[in-house]
């Protein structure tokens, strides 16, 4: 059975979760999650999305994200 369509709306908080794939480990070192913030950074501004939150784990990620618009989301993540 398909997957519901996700609904973005314009100015409405989305908590997102990214996970590694097995639930292995995204980030092997201290370097990797700069890294990661780094680019997150560029790619929020970019698609104009504010960041409230965020949760770096060894497996997953929690982001706590506005975008300005709905279609921003997808070319975020």
């Amino acid at each position: 059975m398909p997957r519901r369509p996700r609904i973005h709306l314009d100015g409405v908080p989305l908590h997102i979760v990214q996970r590694g794939h097995n639930r292995q480990p995204c980030f092997l070192g201290e370097e990797d999650y700069q890294a990661y913030l780094y680019w997150l950074g560029e790619a929020l501004a970019k698609e104009c999305c504010a960041l409230h939150a965020y949760a770096l784990m060894t497996n997953h990620v929690h982001l706590l994200v506005t975008p300005e618009r709905a279609e921003a989301i997808p070319r975020l993540i």
